[in-house]
């Protein structure tokens, strides 16, 4: 059972840059995909972006296209998303989650394709 732990939220202005984190322990994630999805407040859970296994393909929500960048670095167990040009819109708790199954090609963009979930951590961008 894999353990995720996501970091780097806070509070930024619009147009500012933050970089989350998410660590795992228990297992390697290396033969996973994952995701970063997001929820805010009153609204359903939606897909931010995704990474294959290996980091050679990734998939990004059209809100946010341009902006954020997904990265994984299987060495330390860890994927990121660097989020720039933020705007009040993306005000919301920031979830990893690892891939229901091992060495997928399809990057899903169902809450339902994810099977392991962290905390979140909250992101609050101020206009």
């Amino acid at each position: 059972q894999v353990q995720l732990v996501e970091s780097g939220g806070g509070l930024v202005q619009a147009g500012g840059s933050l970089r989350l984190s998410c660590a795992a322990s228990g297992r390697t994630i290396s033969s996973y995909a994952m995701a970063w999805f997001r929820q805010a407040l009153g609204k359903e859970r939606e897909f931010v972006a995704a990474i294959n296994w290996n980091g050679g393909n990734t998939n990004y929500a059209d809100s946010v296209k341009g902006r954020f960048t997904i990265s994984r670095d299987n060495a330390k167990n860890t994927v990121s998303l660097q989020m720039n040009t933020l705007k009040p819109e993306d005000t919301a708790v920031y979830y990893c989650a690892q891939h229901r199954f091992r060495g997928t090609i399809a990057l899903g963009r169902s809450r339902y394709d994810y099977n392991y979930w962290g905390q979140g951590t909250q992101v609050t961008v101020s206009s």
